[in-house]
């Protein structure tokens, strides 16, 4: 193992993955000088501007062209530089991308990978902090994908990039810069296996992305509470391991869902529902689900933080499912 950043190990995939396959490349704005956050840093020095390829300012072109490209025999990367933005480019990646597979019989697959970058990052405002996961698990035909820590962000986005099927790859901006171990070797991590990050048996808590880590800063304080926490990072969200989640709420009878994007519709609805459709009789609790009000994310800090799942909320939910229950 080796020490290294979300972005080190995402940019590691990618040049690991390109040296692997010729027919891998990527295509996005400003890619020849590293791309917005600098996850392409020095691979146009490495595989020339034919395989790490600047394009004109149009979404739509960009995922046009790749689903094209993938429906030919290669294998691109898309770099959409914030999910807000992807939303310029939905019709290709959900009408096209998506469903090529099931309207041309099986004959034809498209293999490529979407990297939207989601979450609020400070001061960024409602059309930078977005976090559209849901939007993409909807749809049938795409795989939704969402790391929370370096060594998944190098495994999950080297499985992402060898599966054949369409790829919506979500990375957060607030975790370029976490640093984690890495394994050094060939790293691989399936797609639609969860990560139990902590074991507990008095409450699930089923998170992805950034929220993982402060799920885990608040199973710390309630440990101290004596409130054992088990904490399950999804990281694929389509498919979810759904067997894992069932599992665990199986010995913990309750369950909480959290995600930083808006809890109207959020995807934690769609675990919410299952696991009360399939263990009902299981739980100690009703189901809880936890994230952002329906506002527009804003761009001063105090009215942004209104928008913030904090590890206070979490907390306070995880203490409201074991409070002994009284009858009404």
């Amino acid at each position: 193992m080796a020490q290294d950043s979300y972005l080190n190990a995402g940019r590691r995939a990618v040049i690991e993955e390109m040296t692997r396959d010729e027919s891998i490349w990527a295509l996005g704005e400003d890619l020849g000088r590293g791309g917005v956050f600098g996850q392409y840093k020095g691979l146009q020095e490495i595989f020339g501007a034919a395989r790490i390829c600047d394009t004109p300012i149009s979404e739509a072109c960009i995922m046009g062209a790749a689903v094209g490209a993938a429906m030919t025999g290669t294998r691109p990367i898309v770099e959409m530089r914030f999910s807000d933005f992807a939303l310029c480019a939905v019709d290709e990646l959900v009408n096209q991308a998506a469903k090529a597979r099931y309207m041309f019989g099986g004959q034809m697959r498209v293999p490529m990978v979407v990297r939207e970058p989601i979450g609020i990052w400070r001061s960024s405002a409602a059309q930078h902090s977005q976090s559209l996961e849901s939007w993409y698990t909807h749809i049938p035909g795409l795989v939704v994908v969402a790391p929370a820590t370096p060594a998944d962000n190098l495994g999950l986005l080297k499985s992402a990039i060898r599966c054949d099927d369409p790829v919506v790859y979500m990375e957060h901006k607030n975790l370029w810069a976490l640093e984690g171990e890495v394994p050094e070797g060939e790293h691989l991590v399936d797609l639609g296996r969860a990560d139990i990050a902590r074991a507990g048996d008095a409450v699930t808590i089923v998170t992805w992305s950034a929220m993982r880590h402060a799920c885990l800063r608040a199973a710390e304080t309630l440990a101290t509470q004596g409130i054992e926490v088990e904490v399950i990072d999804l990281r694929t969200l389509w498919p979810w391991d759904r067997d894992a989640v069932l599992a665990s709420v199986r010995r913990t009878g309750r369950l909480l869902v959290v995600h930083e994007a808006v809890a109207v519709s959020g995807f934690g609805a769609e675990i919410a529902a299952s696991v009360a459709e399939a263990l009902h009789h299981d739980l100690k609790a009703p189901v809880r689900r936890l994230g952002a009000p329906r506002i527009p994310i804003a761009y001063a800090p105090p009215l942004e933080d209104r928008a913030r799942v904090s590890d206070g909320a979490i907390i306070d939910a995880v203490q409201g499912l074991v409070a002994p229950r009284t009858a009404a």
